[in-house]
């Protein structure tokens, strides 16, 4: 498959931190992945997200998205992916239906388009009687779905998802999952960060583990796994952060 995403030499600093975000970061993602970005916390694997989202600027290196550069050419970029942020991006004095309706006027659909999609996905994960219930009266795992929602509303080429199950129950974990797995097997790319490294290990076909800005490892799961003699994603995990922290 074509490469979709190429990230070339990455960095980022914060003011005020010695240690960088992001240290010379290098990955290709290629189109109808479904990549896993996985780490421990401040690892770095947000900052990516939001560079390659446009919502942040890098100190130096380069991401290009469909061979368009995030930085001067992030507006058309926009029109391909969708993002759900690990923090609800939801008007909370809204119902579902309003709030679609805004966030589909930013992305410039028609009206009637975004009435279709609301409909559709409302329905998908069981929020339609809900649509006209303030998103601020939702449970977490409603607000959850609507914020995933919202990320899908203008069927996006790339779909970029931080955390996206972080917080929810069982059930609702299982509707999000399934629903992303069925969108990956019809050519939607996925970019996922989870601290759920099984979930990881159920959906994404690759990944990358991170670990204070740099890649430590990346490829498919279970040849990772087998090359680390390792049992899981878990366990990986685990055995690959305590070198990288024992070698710092």
């Amino acid at each position: 498959m074509p490469t979709i995403i190429e990230i070339d030499g990455l960095c980022k600093t914060y003011k005020g931190n010695r240690q960088p975000a992001l240290d010379h970061l290098t990955l290709n993602v290629d189109e109808g992945d479904s990549f896993g970005l996985l780490g421990p916390n401040g690892a770095g694997k947000t900052t990516l997200m939001n560079i390659m989202c446009g919502l942040s600027k890098a100190d130096s290196g380069s991401v290009s998205i469909c061979g368009l550069d995030t930085v001067s050419e992030i507006d058309k970029i926009k029109h391909l992916i969708g993002v759900v942020p690990q923090s609800l991006a939801l008007y909370p004095m809204l119902s579902a239906v309003e709030n679609l309706r805004v966030f589909g006027g930013i992305y410039g659909m028609e009206r009637r388009k975004v009435a279709e999609r609301s409909e559709e996905l409302l329905n998908t994960f069981g929020l339609w009687e809900h649509r006209n219930k303030l998103a601020d009266k939702y449970s977490g795992g409603m607000k959850r779905s609507l914020n995933l929602i919202v990320g899908l509303l203008n069927s996006p080429k790339i779909l970029f998802l931080d955390e996206p199950t972080v917080g929810i129950d069982v059930q609702t974990r299982r509707a999000i999952i399934d629903y992303l797995k069925l969108i990956n097997n019809q050519g939607t790319t996925l970019i996922y960060t989870s601290h759920y490294l099984s979930e990881a290990e159920e959906l994404c076909n690759n990944v990358a583990l991170i670990d204070k800005g740099r890649i430590i490892c990346n490829g498919k799961p279970a040849s990772l796994t087998l090359q680390h003699s390792c049992g899981s994603l878990e366990e990986l995990f685990l055995k690959t952060t305590e070198t990288a922290i024992n070698n710092a």
